[in-house]
Parts: C-alpha cells; sequence; structure tokens
C-alpha cells in the first residue's frame, strides 16, 4: 500500500511531536475603540479646564491667597484631628461589636444588633443634632442609687465640649458600619484555621490576634479605607453640633465675609482631594502588604506536563522512557505520548 503510494513505509512522513512543533506566533488584539474614548476624553478634559482657567466666578488669584491661609491650614488640622480620632474609637468599638455578633450567647447577639440596627437606621446628620442637644437633655451627669443623692454630680458642659461631642457622635455612627465590615472579615477565613490554633493549645485572644485577624486584615483594609475616606469628608457636617473649626465650615465662614463662595469651595476641594490622595496611597500599601502570599503558587506547582495541543518554544522532551524487555527502543507510557494513544 505504501509503494502505491508512491513511497516506502520508511519514507513515510510522520507527524512531528507536539512539543517539537513550531511556536504559535500571537496576534495583540487591537482595540480602535480605546483610543477614540482617549480622545474624546482628553479633548472634553482640555475644554473643561480651558473654559474653567478663564472664567470669572473661580476668581483664581483668591483660590491662592486663601489656599495656604493661616485659617485653612489650622481648619485642616481639626478636620485630621476629628477624623482620626473618631475612626480609632470606631474600629475598636467595631471589632468589639463584630464579635458579639459572632457570640454564642444570644444576650450579647441581641445586644451588639440593636446598636446595629440604632446607628444605622438613623442619618449621621440626625444623631449628630442629637449630640449637640446633649447638654440640652442631660444638664448635669452623675451616678447614684435612685431616690438617693448621687454620689457625684457634674455638669455636662463642663466636659462635653462642642469638639468631644463630634468625634463621640461620628464615632459611635461608624462603628456600626465597622462591625459589619470586621464580622464580614472574621468569617471569611477558613474555620479550620481557628481549629487548628485550638489543637495547637492557643487560647482565644491568641488565635483571634495571630491567626484569625492577621488573614481576615486581607478582606477587612479595603472596606476600611473607604469608610476613612468617608469619614474625612463627614467631619463636614459636625456643624450640626455646632463644631465649627473644620475645613468646610471655615471655608464658609471666610465666604460669609467676602461675598464670594465659589474660591473657597475651591479651596476646601481641594484640600479634600489632598488629603484623600494621600489616605489613598497609604490603602494601597496596607492592602499589598496583608496580601502577601495570596494568589501566589511556588515554582514546584506550576505545571510542567505539556497540553498536547499548543506547542511551547524551546521546549524539550521531558517524557519518561523505560527500557523495553527485548532492549530494543526504548518504550514511551501511552499517557506521555501525543494525544496520550498507543504506539
Amino acid at each position: 500500500m505504501a509503494e502505491q503510494l508512491g513511497g516506502t513505509a520508511e519514507n513515510t512522513p510522520r507527524s512531528q511531536p507536539f512539543y517539537e512543533s513550531e511556536p504559535i506566533t500571537a496576534i495583540k488584539l487591537k482595540h480602535p475603540g480605546r483610543i477614540v474614548l482617549a480622545v474624546v476624553l482628553a479633548v472634553l478634559a482640555a475644554l473643561f479646564i480651558f473654559d474653567a482657567a478663564n472664567r470669572e466666578a473661580y476668581n483664581w488669584p483668591e483660590v491662592a491667597k486663601y489656599l495656604f491661609d493661616t485659617r485653612i491650614v489650622t481648619a485642616v488640622g481639626y478636620t485630621l484631628m476629628l477624623t482620626v480620632y473618631s475612626m480609632v474609637i470606631a474600629i475598636i468599638l467595631g471589632i468589639a461589636l463584630a464579635v458579639m455578633r459572632l457570640s454564642p450567647n444570644p444576650i450579647v447577639k441581641a445586644v451588639a444588633w440593636v446598636y446595629l440596627w440604632i446607628f444605622r437606621g438613623t442619618p449621621v446628620y440626625v444623631q449628630l443634632v442629637f449630640w449637640g442637644l446633649f447638654a440640652v437633655i442631660y444638664p448635669t451627669l452623675g451616678f447614684g442609687l435612685p431616690g438617693m443623692p448621687p454620689v457625684f454630680e457634674f455638669e455636662t458642659k463642663a466636659i462635653m465640649t462642642a469638639f468631644t461631642l463630634a468625634i463621640i457622635g461620628l464615632a459611635l455612627n461608624e462603628a456600626a458600619y465597622m462591625a459589619e465590615i470586621v464580622r464580614a472579615g472574621l468569617l471569611s477565613v477558613d474555620p479550620g484555621q481557628d481549629a487548628a490554633a485550638v489543637a495547637l493549645g492557643l487560647g482565644w485572644w491568641h488565635t483571634m490576634t495571630r491567626v484569625v485577624l492577621p488573614q481576615a486584615m486581607r478582606v477587612i483594609i479595603p472596606p476600611t479605607g473607604n469608610e476613612v475616606i468617608s469619614m474625612l469628608k463627614t467631619t463636614s457636617l459636625v456643624s450640626a453640633v455646632p463644631f465649627t473649626l473644620e475645613l468646610f465650615m471655615k471655608t464658609k465662614d471666610i465666604a460669609a465675609v467676602t461675598y464670594n463662595p465659589v474660591p473657597m469651595l475651591v479651596v476646601a476641594s481641594a484640600w479634600y482631594l489632598v488629603v484623600t490622595s494621600i489616605l489613598m496611597v497609604g490603602q494601597y500599601y496596607l492592602e499589598r502588604h496583608f496580601a502577601k502570599g495570596v494568589g501566589q503558587r511556588p515554582d514546584v506547582m506550576k505545571p510542567t506536563v505539556e497540553t498536547g495541543i499548543i506547542g511551547v518554544a524551546g521546549d524539550v522532551d521531558h517524557h519518561p522512557t523505560y527500557p523495553s524487555a527485548g532492549g530494543g527502543e526504548n518504550i514511551v507510557p501511552p499517557h506521555s505520548r501525543p494525544g496520550g494513544g498507543a504506539a
């Protein structure tokens, strides 16, 4: 049959194994739509910048005048203090509430649920107004038994300043959201990690701080970063307390004197953007730190057996061979042959 086809069996060309075939040259896909979209957006951005630069309402000389004004810089400091103090309290309280929510004790779990229901169910502005009226509702605070003179008593205004009330209002509201973020992070850790820690003799505290929380941070950090940025902007609502030394209220007070609110809004927006950008950079590095080892595999886990479909340039034959019983040609196991079939 081979001679009828014009050759012998020895001269019949045999298909090359897949690992000796020519590599496939990938052709990069073109995306003209992306280029068109980028050009359109660039043109629109250029038009907006040109218009804003020449529009009198923005009054850029006045923006430059007040951008680093002492009053504005001081207000930025108060805004940062409100953000940091409120978030620290909220994170600590949120962790406690998250643990309470996961507690097998139904009473503890119910207390945490009621807290979340109240503070997530009412607007933060309403809560800040309430804290502003706290000294009116409770003129004095004391400790004692009902029907008996208090052991000690003091006026609320003496210790509850507007700055303190603003921090309390922001922190208690934020703690309700942080509790759900932390709870989601704790639930993302495999329960087997907890069981393994207990099997090694670790107590609850060491299991939580050294095993569970470090793994949960990868899930907790991104939404927490968003909450910090949101808290920075929420500080503009503390005028409801009222606390008027933060950034937005200070620019509003200056605008009330100059009768030109637009430049002061630009100043406030510029400072919010600068601080937010710094916070986003910090969030990026925190996420990268706690994501170490996630999605990475060592070299020993990389596949070394070809698929038999697409050739790989530069590959050599790594298939195992075994000597035949009669001393003839070495035998290649069927599963290692191209296509996995018999010889």
